[in-house]
């Protein structure tokens, strides 16, 4: 097994991208939840988000097309954050969970490392975009992006994200959500072997350990556990069915720690949010604007 890092040390999650054919439906949808979500930001390659930005440093970016003109050519060129993301909508429609991005900062390094494990998805991506905080202040955010992907999984792609320009905002007022969300505690896959993908995920991570159990097997960033379970873990924890008879990886959900359980039961059925008990955890389905399972746990 090549060795990207010696010795390893597992990077953590920096971020995920959930496809919405709307930014004002998942904004939506994000505050019935209970989320502070920032304003809409624009890519320079024709793609729209707003991002729900977490206290761990963690965040969700529900992406949309701004400019499919400017998206398409952009996939021609080689943009493989736009490709990708075209190619998920093609096969699975404009709602759903896309990506998982991990923190880097070296994207060049993982980008040398994925193309010598076999798994690169195609060549780094530079490019910067403006900020916005909710009080007008304004800056810029530069990003370096190294991407990896298996062609056995092709609903979804990983990538490591390098923040090379980091704005000088405070941040605090969209880290603090109704629903008392602080961290993302685990990111779920679903796949009928997931041992199948254990080396990818070795590599995307970059952490050889791995938990193999009877539902699944778990692999632990630096800051979350991300979790590939077959559909009967899929169903069992999260009262979910995977794809029928599909193989390849699918992300599935995202289980966030919250502050009070039950004060998140209070705000999801004073929303009307339909959820479900399960055991320690509150789930509530994916739905328009929120293309996978959210978790709830104290």
């Amino acid at each position: 097994m090549p060795d990207s890092v010696s010795p390893r040390q597992a990077r953590p999650v920096d971020h995920l991208v959930l496809p919405t054919a709307s930014l004002d439906l998942a904004r939506e949808r994000l505050h019935s939840l209970g989320f502070t979500v920032a304003p809409m930001g624009r890519h320079p390659f024709g793609t729209a988000n707003v991002c729900t930005y977490l206290s761990d440093g963690t965040f969700l970016e529900s992406l949309a097309i701004g400019q499919r003109e400017t998206c398409e050519r952009a996939a021609i060129r080689g943009n493989v954050f736009v490709a990708r993301d075209q190619a998920f909508r093609f096969r699975n429609g404009d709602e759903g969970f896309s990506a998982l991005v991990m923190e880097t900062e070296d994207a060049k390094g993982d980008h040398a490392a994925f193309v010598k494990a076999g798994i690169s998805a195609g060549k780094i991506l530079n490019f910067a975009r403006a900020f916005v905080t909710p009080d007008g202040t304004r800056d810029k955010a530069a990003f370096r992006l190294a991407f990896a992907a298996d062609l056995r999984a092709p609903d979804v792609f990983f990538f490591t994200c390098q923040r090379v320009n980091v704005p000088d905002v405070d941040r605090s007022v969209l880290q603090r959500h109704e629903n008392g969300v602080v961290a993302i505690r685990e990111i779920v896959l679903s796949e009928t072997n997931p041992t199948d993908f254990q080396y990818l995920m070795q590599e995307v991570v970059n952490e050889r350990d791995v938990n193999a159990h009877s539902f699944g097997m778990d692999i632990r960033a630096a800051n979350a556990n991300i979790a590939v379970l077959t559909p009967a873990g899929l169903e069992a924890f999260f009262g979910a069915k995977a794809p029928l008879g599909e193989r390849g990886l699918h992300l599935q959900g995202i289980v966030f720690a919250v502050r009070d359980l039950a004060h998140v039961e209070g705000l999801l059925s004073g929303n009307g949010v339909a959820f479900e008990k399960r055991g320690a955890r509150i789930v509530v389905k994916p739905a328009a604007g929120q293309g996978a399972i959210f978790a709830f746990e104290a």
